[in-house]
């Protein structure tokens, strides 16, 4: 697989590219975000590995030059010093899918690429069809957007993976454990106030309540379950 690899400590980058060349990966390191984004544009990286903390521009930008020029699909892992809950949510906030503090050991850094390419495959398989309809929701998976009755609804990405993950679910019992795991990936710096507050958001903004005949319950010391109040799943339309 080809990395490009997005850290401004010579002697960190240099372990790093160690690590993933040793393991059968091309990894090509980059110490400033400058630099990266002029030597990896269009050269067709299977995943990007950014620090946060850089001697020019934030890797937080960086971030966003790349789902705004490189789009979606290829996976993103940040590896940094910054690890408050806060930064966490912000990065994968923005487009991240996997964050990782340092220092990083060998094994957990390739155990957590394998599993992103993992979970990045099942991601677009279940949502690489153009336009999926379920009851008044239409999905579409190229665009990475979600209508309700018609009517396009403003949701962060983060949003839009775990409303595609309950929609998907409808009338199972999903722990918030399952749902970090599923949704944000093994980050074991998220806690599950995390789920709770997007849970929150996402019941507000696609309106799942009974008026509007579903019920999103968080089931006490489990998770949570959504519902269609008919007692049976919408019908599923491509």
């Amino acid at each position: 697989m080809k990395i490009a690899l997005l850290e401004d400590d010579a002697d960190t980058g240099a372990i790093i590219k160690l690590w993933l060349d040793s393991a059968g990966h091309e990894c090509k390191h980059y110490e400033t975000g400058e630099q990266f984004i002029d030597h990896t544009h269009g050269k067709g990286f299977d995943m990007y590995v950014l620090d946060w903390m850089l001697p020019d521009i934030s890797g937080i930008d960086v971030l966003r030059w790349l789902r705004d020029n490189v789009g979606w699909d290829v996976p993103v892992l940040f590896v940094t010093a910054r690890d408050s809950e806060e930064d966490i949510v912000h990065a994968l906030e923005t487009g991240a899918d996997d964050y990782m503090v340092k220092p990083v050991k060998q094994n957990e850094l390739l155990a957590r690429i394998t599993a992103l390419v993992r979970r990045m495959k099942g991601s677009v398989e279940q949502t690489s069809l153009e336009v999926q309809s379920i009851g008044p929701f239409t999905i579409n998976g190229g665009e990475r957007s979600i209508s309700l009755n018609g009517e396009l609804v403003e949701l962060t990405q983060k949003e839009f993976d775990l409303a595609i993950y309950l929609l998907h679910n409808i009338g199972r019992l999903l722990s918030r454990g399952h749902i970090l795991e599923e949704v944000w990936g093994r980050s074991a710096e998220i806690n599950t106030r995390t789920v709770d507050t997007h849970v929150s958001r996402l019941r507000n903004k696609l309106k799942l309540i009974p008026e509007n005949g579903w019920r999103l319950n968080a089931i006490y010391q489990h998770g949570y379950r959504l519902e269609h109040m008919d007692g049976g799943e919408p019908r599923v339309a491509i």
